[in-house]
């Protein structure tokens, strides 16, 4: 016969397993969340989806490189030690970042030169069909001889050279800096050049814009380790070229019929690095 301590303890124990599987009425379980009206789900989702409105401000012309630097108010010349000859430029607000970057990079002991700027379509176009009629090799090679298909040797040119029209250079925006080697930024000096690039560059609005390809980037150019961005300008330029720029407008030069079979925009002006592309 149980003793009455025990029977006590447990009608004890049965009143508190009682309260504790109870829920106050107006008491949410733990589980629950906030829901969210339909009309709101919609107006949310079509905020997601929206793309950015036309600019424009922004011309095609001015997206595909069809003006001159030179006679550009927006644009100023690279001067030295920051350019490594005359004739450079850059949009003004790239070049004043340019230049707090470069100055910073010196006090830490690595210097900054920018070795290409701005290109328009007149430029690009020559560096284009010298490759595409073998008056410049490309490897060691006369694509015009070893590679006969027009696809196939606008793809070799692909790999490090853009079409005219297509080119970021066109911008203003985009930079090359020291060395056109992705080798020489492997080691030595330029190992540390590019290390404080990557650890330094974005604080001051700049992004490497042809990242290793791979998952992340599985087409467009190679990775230019030398090639750098200043997004508060060409992320909108970027969206813009998303927008209005057609496979069909990259036109005006040799091996131009191949863009559309190629998808220029879509796998080389939009093949860029994932972070240089706006949220």
């Amino acid at each position: 016969m149980m003793n009455p301590f025990c029977w006590g303890l447990l009608l004890l124990l049965g009143v508190l397993a009682c309260q504790g599987s109870e829920s106050p009425a107006n008491e949410a379980p733990l589980s629950s969340h906030k829901t969210v009206d339909s009309s709101t789900a919609t107006a949310l989702a079509t905020t997601a989806q929206t793309p950015p409105p036309i600019d424009t401000s922004i011309t095609l012309s001015y997206l595909m490189g069809q003006f001159d630097p030179a006679k550009d108010e927006r644009f100023v010349e690279v001067k030295a030690p920051y350019g490594d000859r005359g004739g450079l430029f850059l949009r003004r607000e790239v070049y004043q970042q340019l230049v707090a970057m470069a100055d910073s990079a010196r006090a830490a002991g690595v210097q900054l030169v920018v070795r290409s700027a701005t290109r328009n379509f007149k430029r690009q176009k020559a560096i284009w069909e010298a490759k595409w009629t073998g008056a410049r090799l490309v490897d060691g090679q006369d694509l015009s001889k070893t590679l006969p298909d027009p696809l196939a040797r606008a793809r070799k040119i692909l790999e490090w050279s853009s079409m005219p029209g297509s080119s970021r250079h066109h911008w203003g925006t985009d930079l090359d800096l020291n060395a056109f080697e992705n080798d020489y930024f492997e080691s030595g000096r330029g190992l540390r050049e590019y290390e404080w690039l990557l650890a330094n560059a974005p604080r001051f609005g700049f992004c490497q814009t042809y990242s290793p390809k791979g998952p992340q980037r599985p087409v467009g150019y190679n990775e230019e380790k030398w090639h750098w961005s200043y997004l508060p300008l060409s992320q909108a330029l970027t969206e813009q070229a998303e927008l209005r720029l057609r496979n069909e407008d990259i036109s005006g030069f040799k091996g131009a019929e191949t863009a559309p079979d190629i998808d220029i925009v879509r796998n080389y002006v939009l093949g860029i690095n994932p972070e240089c592309k706006r949220d």
